[in-house]
């Protein structure tokens, strides 16, 4: 059975009970429900603790998708923890500090892209600070303008939203998708559009805050020349 992702409804759900359903050959431990956002998108796997009935815990150091299928999510643990037994009951746990840090980021990072309305062509999220590339035939960004156009629009207070749309409606709607390397996750015939409401809308399977005033004050670190036509424009949490 594909595992229910919690956190596609509810990004803020820190913690969640849940059953073992399989463990794989590396020791990848899989359950029918999760709050971990699996790697993907250049947002890395989330870190927390899977919680015994008895209290003790399993480090999780990231999660992923089991590489067999698409639908089910695998929590790794750290070198040298105790593995559960199929069908134990367990608490999913958060390290919350650090996923709220990728959500503001993250939705920073979608704030970014209106600020430079070009082609994006890479990206990565971090603990607090991320980067995209984007397609940019001139040079010339400058930081600081940058750091004031992008606290502008988390300055709105904009909520934050997402619906889903079918393949069919992407398909009829190319202009959406800003990404040229990432393309959004199809399969299951739907496709999750997260809207800053008034600023931009474009597909994501990512985590994001509520409201941009969630994202706090950001600051243009470096901008990198890459290429002949590609830039990096690195930000961080203020």
């Amino acid at each position: 059975m594909p595992t229910e992702l919690l956190f596609r409804a509810d990004a803020y759900l820190g913690e969640t009970p849940a059953t073992v359903v399989a463990i794989n050959e590396r020791g990848g431990i899989e359950l029918d429900r999760t709050v971990f956002y699996a790697t993907g998108g250049g947002q890395p796997g989330d870190v927390g603790v899977l919680v015994r009935s008895d209290g003790t815990e399993i480090a999780v150091g990231t999660a992923i998708y089991n590489p067999e299928d698409k639908s089910r999510i695998l929590h790794v643990p750290l070198e040298g923890q105790a593995a559960p037994a199929v069908g134990d009951t367990v608490t999913a746990k958060l390290d919350w500090e650090r996923r709220l840090k990728r959500m503001r980021i993250h939705t920073a990072l979608h704030l970014l892209s209106v600020v430079l309305p070009y082609p994006v062509t890479g990206g990565a999220i971090g603990d607090g600070d991320g980067r995209l590339d984007f397609d940019i035939p001139e040079g010339g960004l400058d930081k600081a303008e940058l750091t004031e156009k992008l606290n502008a629009l988390v300055a709105k207070n904009a909520a934050i939203s997402e619906r889903w749309i079918t393949d069919e409606e992407l398909d009829a709607n190319p202009g959406l998708v800003k990404t040229m390397s990432v393309k959004p996750p199809r399969g299951s015939g739907r496709v999750r559009l997260v809207s800053i409401d008034g600023i931009d809308l474009q597909p994501c399977g990512g985590t994001h805050v509520r409201n941009t005033s969630e994202i706090g004050a950001v600051v243009v670190t470096d901008v990198e020349k890459k290429g002949k036509q590609n830039r990096r424009v690195r930000i961080a949490l203020a």
